[in-house]
């Protein structure tokens, strides 16, 4: 089953359960999208803005020493908006109106990202890095001094009165 199978059967079923549910963002942790039900661009943005609220998280909880990121949550004036992990390398972001009983909904989205996870991860893995294509015969790049350059070398603007102190 593909990741775009699963988290359309899967976020019917939640949407069934939890009509405050407004949408939803399955992205890799790089913010790349795997799937949404969101317009493209917002869906786009909304990976690279989780993948990056994940890392944020992620370097928190590593700071403080409390474990394991587990979710985020951010209130807006209009609702939520909840990241969670949902495997090694995939993230599930879902966005709720107002009013939504976040406690219910946490049980609903871990139930389904322990269901959905290992899947999505597998699927992840298996989708292989195209190689890098390289010339072997093709030259390194070679930084040129500015001062073998032809022509007047640059002056410094006169009007310029600051300088780096001296080390």
């Amino acid at each position: 089953m593909n990741a775009e199978t699963m988290m359309g059967t899967e976020l019917q079923a939640l949407r069934r359960r939890r009509p405050e549910v407004t949408g939803a963002v399955l992205a890799g942790t790089d913010g790349l999208l795997i799937s949404s039900d969101l317009p493209t661009t917002d869906a786009t943005y909304l990976a690279a803005l989780a993948a990056a609220n994940f890392g944020v998280g992620n370097r928190m909880a590593a700071t403080v020493r409390q474990g394991p990121f587990h979710e985020s949550v951010v209130h807006t004036a209009a609702g939520c908006v909840i990241t969670y992990p949902a495997g090694g390398d995939v993230l599930l972001t879902v966005v709720t109106a107002p009013g939504a009983d976040l406690v219910a909904l946490r049980e609903e989205a871990l139930a389904m990202v322990h269901r959905a996870g290992p899947t999505l991860a597998a699927c992840r893995r298996s989708t292989p890095m195209p190689p890098l294509q390289t010339d072997g015969r093709a030259p390194l790049a070679v930084r040129t001094p500015m001062a073998s350059l032809p022509g007047p070398r640059p002056r410094r603007d006169p009007h310029i009165t600051w300088r780096r102190p001296p080390i």
